[in-house]
């Protein structure tokens, strides 16, 4: 794979005869200070960040055009200027278009570099070139080669984000069927794809999975191998249908026999898998163009209602695929979005490449007031719950990380990059489930549906991107924690909903103004019935990315020191930020023209 690289440009005051020379090191020391710190990042396939110096250090234009050439061999998404001095504004900047850009200017007194740092970030405003401004909030010693805190905070907000949008370019969403029941996310706009996240869109329809599962176009090895693992480790849960009398429309639209369903749903899954990423083993078997695969970074099913009124459903296929673990052990997440909500789908891919952990896919089902919850339950609710929570569900499609189960090395809950889920931590989240047969009155063909419920606080973070007519695409950001009910509060709650579905109670953080005013305003204000929730609280790494892409937020509740976007966005307004975004992101128009 040819990786999305970082390059660092060492820029410096280009007087020979003494001021040079006696900067070199100190500049070429901050390029590699900060290489180091962006390589302890990684790609989601969890290879360390790849980063690349300029040759030479660059004290003017003909240093400047053999560092772009350099890099140009190098796919460099982004680059970071350093320097410690006064340079050449005009003369040194990186006048790419194409690169995402940023500039640390070393806080020092004995050397201008705040200077610098002002004169050629109006340089690349004055140019419509929007960059990044990293400047340490302490004077530092000529001497002193640590990046203080509040620098690297900076500096992997932007490599993250910079990473993420390399990753993305060039690849596909892949759409297994249409429209799902007529949600709007899931009519897939190529405009926004391709102009916002440089991806192309491709479609698939459903019967491709019946033609491949007819003619055999899968590994059978690893179906038996896949097959085994799920009887293994899926236990089945209760069988909601059990004791009902049916309509006939219904029990004669069930074409696989209920006892040929995981049979039948570890051959979708490979099926869905090889569509996306190709497999080299089709290829010894004689299917070439079936071998390559849609060199995909997210995808969706639809499912319902074509596939889902006669064929066992996909919910085992989307929770697995968007899990880090499967049969043959730890994997990179697969961003993939049930009822092919394709925005949904890329706030998946979003949350997913930002924190390099599982994206899980929901329903924003209820608000439950404190009032509510007392009336029905009798429960006080305390804590982060104190002013409300949000139900959280899915129909069996969300990934098996949310269960929250793994723990890290303090002992807490938490969810992992698949890289450091271990065997115990794959086995947590597969006792924490169990698989409940699809409701027939929703799901005429069967199949099962993941049945968890969080099991443990832990910090979260919500988001959706949605397109507004006139504006685009927005996102929305909930930065909170997962909730955990007594279990009798938990089962009268849950089961005013269908009970064989996951449960996550979710309580933003709350800062008593705007959409964030209280739990029901953040209800309120959500922008569709689905959502992703995230591990950890990384609000300000999408609005950094966010910010990248041209993409406006529609509501954060991260606290305004760590929102980080290109310095001009401070010319479109400093009191209300929000409006200069979305001012900002229409002047500069999306990142793919």
């Amino acid at each position: 794979m040819l990786y999305p690289k970082i390059g660092i440009r060492p820029t410096i005051d280009g007087r020979w005869g003494g001021v040079r020379e006696s900067l070199e090191k100190q500049t070429m020391g901050l390029a590699v200070a900060a290489k180091k710190l962006m390589e302890t990042l990684r790609y989601p396939d969890g290879t360390p960040v790849q980063v690349v110096i300029s040759p030479c250090t660059i004290g003017g234009g003909a240093e400047a055009a053999k560092c772009e050439e350099y890099f140009s061999t190098q796919n460099v998404t982004a680059t970071l200027t350093v320097t410690p001095c006064w340079c050449y504004g005009m003369e040194t900047f990186d006048m790419n278009p194409h690169t995402i850009k940023a500039v640390w200017g070393f806080n020092g007194t004995e050397r201008p570099g705040a200077v610098y740092l002002a004169a050629v970030l109006a340089a690349y405003a004055q140019k419509g070139l929007p960059a990044f401004s990293i400047y340490g909030h302490d004077v530092q010693d000529l001497t002193d080669t640590e990046i203080p805190q509040d620098v690297a905070e900076k500096i992997l907000r932007f490599a993250k984000g910079a990473v993420a949008v390399g990753w993305m370019k060039n690849k596909a969403y892949v759409n297994i069927g249409g429209v799902a029941m007529g949600i709007m996310g899931a009519y897939c706009d190529t405009n926004v794809f391709q102009k916002y996240f440089g991806i192309r869109a491709e479609w698939v329809d459903m019967t491709e999975i019946l033609r491949r599962i007819t003619l055999g176009i899968y590994d059978h090895e690893e179906y038996e191998k896949a097959l085994a693992w799920i009887k293994e480790n899926c236990p089945e849960g209760f069988d909601k249908n059990a004791g009902l009398n049916l309509p006939e429309i219904i029990t004669k639209s069930k074409v696989v026999p209920p006892d040929k369903d995981w049979e039948f749903i570890a051959k979708f899954s490979l099926i869905v898998r090889d569509i996306l990423y190709g497999n080299p083993k089709l290829d010894e078997m004689g299917w070439h163009e079936e071998a390559l695969g849609k060199n995909a970074v997210a995808g969706g099913f639809q499912g319902q209602r074509q596939w889902t009124d006669w064929l066992p459903n996909g919910d085992f296929t989307e929770s697995i695929m968007a899990s880090t673990f499967d049969w043959n052990g730890p994997k990179m997440p697969t961003p993939f979005a049930t009822e092919n909500d394709t925005l949904n789908g890329a706030s998946m891919m979003l949350a997913t490449l930002i924190s390099n952990t599982a994206p899980c896919f929901h329903d924003v089902r209820t608000y439950w007031s404190p009032e509510a919850v007392k009336r029905v339950t009798g429960y006080e609710v305390t804590g982060a719950a104190e002013g409300g929570f949000i139900h959280l569900i899915n129909s069996g499609a969300t990934a098996l990380d949310g269960t929250a189960a793994p723990v890290n090395e303090k002992g807490e809950h938490c969810h992992k990059p698949f890289w450091e889920m271990k065997d115990e931590d794959i086995q947590a989240c597969l006792k924490a489930t169990d698989w409940c047969r699809a409701d027939y009155q929703y799901f005429r063909g069967g199949g099962f549906s993941s049945h968890f419920r969080t099991q443990a606080e832990i910090p979260v973070t919500m988001l959706r991107i949605s397109i507004v007519e006139g504006i685009g695409p927005t996102i929305q950001i909930a930065e909170g924690q997962t909730v955990v009910l007594p279990d009798e509060v938990h089962k009268k709650l849950d089961q005013r909903t269908d009970p064989t579905w996951p449960t996550t109670w979710f309580a933003p953080r709350l800062t008593g103004e705007g959409a964030f005013k209280d739990v029901y305003s953040v209800m309120a204000n959500w922008s569709a019935n689905h959502g992703v929730t995230v591990y950890g609280h990384i609000g300000a790494e999408l609005i950094t990315l966010a910010s990248m892409l041209r993409i406006p937020v529609t509501m954060h509740n991260v606290p305004e020191d760590k929102v980080f976007r290109p310095h001009c966005w401070a010319a479109f307004g400093t009191q209300d930020t929000q409006a200069a975004d979305y001012a900002a992101c229409k002047h500069y128009g999306s990142l793919y023209k």
